[in-house]
């Protein structure tokens, strides 16, 4: 049953990579439609993550009052309305106001998927199904690539309003999300909060298949609710501002913005135009590289599932921001050396940039974000979180096109290349391990005040 409930959820980050990688195809015949300058070529880019960091922080208070599965259902009607939008866009500034609505649902459903999967899922495999989520964003993001390519392949030679029907092919998970929110239950630790602890022993025993007397749903419900009672006493409960909660902030709100400073949304929003300035002369082989990457991207992502609850987490952060530094900075020097054999370097080095992203930086800040938070501000500290994630996003996706028109690729490549390296020593300083930890152990020893990142070491 929580693999059911994880691949539901899981939709919306389906949604969030189609919506985000849609715009790498679309964006050569909508030229041909529209005048785009760089300017607002960054704008209609970034408006997902603009609608996003504002969608993320109305869900982290949204998610305690109406339920993490009351915003997920909201979520997918705005995905619904803004693919219908975006298809029927009769501009520039409407295809961006489009994107913004699209910006707000993935928000909204990014702060609140991970959560809603976390709080369902068992200690032992919760790594691995919020990881699910993450393979879905992948996978959105190869289905993209896969809807822009067939899309381009059946209109060559009149691509006019070919984006179109890009972006219409959204509304098909939408409408699936939508339908299967309906059919589930929201989770045991937010039913308890609202005090309907029969309901949440019929969801608890549910997810865990067993009877609803079995003794380990007791204990579960119990644990939930002895803190839940400290809560109310104002002993376990701080706010999320207090010195004891600003450590599990830190290590969320900072692994987000590693996360796209490393520039992994200027690769996936701009793959065909990094690859047609490295060697790849038509847009159709561009294309064609990009989808290569996206192939990468899921599978890798699937081994990082496997491996995260056996290596846990310090470990695959090291390794992820160490490979991903390593390959940036190979195409930088590359770059900047003017070789002739550019584009086969950059292939070898995104690909490698991309497996190492996405078995590590890629998932875990999203498992992090839901783990680290004590219960009673679990919805505005992953909401903050999201702040970082998209006010970064927005941030890197605007700048890339201006960027790389002004100083070139060797040196937007290069700055990505520092951050990553600067990702470990985040990592090793102040980075817990929480594998196989249970959320109200982590909860203890966060407010307990001691040190969070010494939390899973021994």
């Amino acid at each position: 049953m929580i693999w059911i409930v994880a691949a539901v959820a899981a939709i919306a980050g389906f949604l969030f990579g189609f919506d985000e990688g849609v715009i790498a195809g679309a964006l050569a015949p909508l030229k041909q439609d529209f005048t785009i300058t760089a300017t607002a070529e960054g704008l209609m880019t970034a408006a997902v993550p603009l609608g996003a960091l504002v969608g993320a922080l109305a869900a982290g208070y949204l998610a305690g009052p109406m339920g993490r599965r009351g915003v997920l259902l909201a979520a997918a009607i705005l995905f619904v309305l803004g693919a219908l939008w975006a298809a029927l866009a009769g501009g520039v500034f409407s295809l961006t106001m489009a994107r913004l609505v699209l910006g707000l649902a993935i928000g909204s459903a990014a702060m609140t998927a991970p959560l809603y999967i976390a709080e369902c899922a068992p200690a032992e495999k919760r790594g691995t199904l919020v990881a699910a989520y993450q393979l879905a964003i992948t996978l959105g993001i190869l289905g993209a690539y896969f809807i822009d390519d067939i899309v381009i392949m059946l209109t060559p030679d009149d691509p006019t309003d070919s984006w179109r029907w890009m972006f219409a092919a959204g509304i098909v998970p939408a409408v699936a999300l939508g339908v299967g929110m309906a059919l589930l239950t929201d989770t045991p630790r937010w039913l308890m909060q609202k005090g309907r602890r029969d309901e949440a022993r019929r969801v608890a025993a549910r997810l865990a298949e067993v009877p609803e007397n079995d003794r380990a749903v007791e204990e579960e419900l119990a644990d939930i609710e002895a803190r839940l009672v400290e809560e109310r006493r104002g002993t376990g409960g701080p706010s999320l501002l207090s010195p004891t909660v600003r450590p599990a902030l830190i290590v969320a709100m900072g692994l987000f913005l590693l996360q796209q400073l490393s520039g992994i949304n200027a690769v996936i929003y701009f793959a065909p135009t990094v690859f047609g300035l490295t060697g790849f002369d038509t847009h159709a082989g561009a294309m064609l590289a990009t989808v290569g990457i996206g192939v990468v991207n899921v599978a890798m992502t699937v081994v990082g599932m496997i491996i995260i609850d056996r290596i846990g987490r310090r470990s695959l952060l090291v390794i992820g921001f160490l490979g991903t530094a390593v390959s940036l900075a190979a195409i930088a020097v590359a770059a900047s050396s003017g070789s002739g054999d550019l584009g086969w370097v950059a292939l070898i080095g995104l690909v490698v940039y991309i497996a190492a992203f996405a078995i590590s930086i890629g998932p875990l800040p999203w498992i992090m974000m839901a783990e680290v938070f004590p219960l009673a501000v679990r919805g505005p500290g992953m909401g903050l979180a999201s702040v970082a994630n998209w006010g970064f996003n927005a941030l890197v996706v605007f700048s890339f096109p201006v960027l790389l028109q002004a100083v070139g690729l060797s040196v937007v490549f290069g700055l990505f290349a520092i951050v990553c390296a600067l990702g470990v020593f985040f990592t090793l300083r102040y980075v817990p391990e929480t594998r196989g930890a249970s959320l109200e152990d982590i909860e203890a020893h966060l407010t307990a005040g001691r040190p969070f990142a010494a939390f899973g070491r021994a």
